[in-house]
């Protein structure tokens, strides 16, 4: 993990500065993550980045919990949230396994999954973090599935390489059909799913906590 964060660290400014690759796809997930939310809302969100996401979501719960094992994005996250003049986002430096236990109603992983080297243990982290019958909402590139784009088949030709001069962190490949199973045997009922994009598809999941 201490090598993952160095990486983000340093990558977290240009981050913060970059445009939204598929911003259709961007909002219509949020606009779904933001049905299933209401007002009277606790939650967690695991890898929240520079808190883009979090700041969105803010005005429609009580208070979000914004963490990330990077201090740098976190950084350029508080910059955000100071220059919003949101009040109900805190921000905090934790893995999945290290973040505040809530109990919490909502728990997202959005873009995270694959990043981790343990996606079971995020998951399963973010079960033990929530009420019974609270959500985990995450969307996940599932790397495992066939590509389309030549871009993209590219871009997973080059990926150890670029791994290896650190160019690019850590990524977990899987299918849809893993995905939802390993969400299943932490306990959830898959409840809403869908590809936003299709290609590569990035699994859009809500479970309800059994």
């Amino acid at each position: 993990m201490k090598v993952d964060a160095k990486f983000w660290d340093g990558v977290a400014e240009k981050y913060a500065k970059s445009p939204i690759r598929d911003i259709k796809a961007y909002e219509y997930t949020l606009a779904r993550t933001q049905s299933y939310l209401r007002e009277t809302d606790q939650v967690l969100e695991i890898g929240c980045g520079t808190a883009a996401t979090s700041l969105q979501l803010a005005p429609s719960v009580e208070k979000i919990v914004a963490t990330d094992l990077s201090a740098s994005m976190l950084e350029q996250g508080q910059l955000r949230v100071k220059k919003a003049k949101v009040a109900n986002i805190s921000l905090v430096q934790a893995t999945p396994t290290t973040a505040p236990v809530g109990p919490f109603d909502v728990v997202m992983a959005l873009n995270l999954l694959h990043l981790l080297p343990k996606t079971g243990d995020a998951i399963s982290a973010a079960a033990e973090r929530l009420k019974p019958g609270g959500l985990f909402i995450t969307k996940t590139p599932c790397l495992s599935e066939g590509l389309k784009s030549l871009k993209y088949r590219m871009m997973l030709w080059a990926l150890p390489l670029m791994q290896r001069l650190g160019k690019a962190p850590f990524v977990q490949f899987f299918t849809i059909a893993e995905l939802e199973q390993a969400v299943i045997n932490a306990g959830f009922e898959i409840i809403e799913c869908g590809n936003f994009p299709v290609d590569p598809p990035s699994r859009y999941l809500v479970a309800r906590k059994i």
